[in-house]
This record gives C-alpha cells, structure tokens and sequence, in this order.
C-alpha cells in the first residue's frame, strides 16, 4: 500500500523526476539522518580514494565535510548514470 502522503507529496513532481519544492521545505536541513550518513561516507575507503585523487591541485582543502560530500556523491552518481 502506498503512503497517500508519500504519494500526494511527489504526484506533484514533473516527469524530469524533481522533487517538489514542498517536500523539500519540509526535510530538515541538517538532520542527525544527514549527519550519520555524511561521516559513514566520509570514512568510507571509496570517498578517501575519491579525495585522494581530487585534491591534487588543493581545490578541495577548504571545503567543509558537508559540501565534500555532495560533491562526491554527485560524482558517483554522476558515473553510475553514465
């Protein structure tokens, strides 16, 4: 059975697959959920490698572990699609 507020919530997003911006005015900015997530990435051998490799040149020094993160994600996801 589908949750009608998980339903109702993206039956609103365009075929491109966004999400709402209703949804995402409701999602915490910083949950614990994000938080734990972010530094088991950030431990992770593949995110070490990935940093690693890209910061060669120092780009990536002064950034925080948040935007390390989504930078990294968007990379691997980035590749899985391709």
């Amino acid at each position: 059975m589908v949750n009608p507020q998980f339903h109702s919530s993206f039956g609103n997003a365009s075929q491109s697959g966004e999400i709402p911006q209703e949804l995402l005015n409701r999602l915490p900015v910083d949950s614990e959920i994000w938080h734990n997530l972010k530094r088991a990435i950030a431990a992770s051998s593949g995110f070490k490698r990935w940093q690693l490799e890209r910061n060669t040149d120092g780009r990536l020094s002064g950034l925080n572990l948040d935007h390390l993160v989504r930078y990294y994600l968007r990379e691997t996801l980035e590749t899985l699609a391709y």
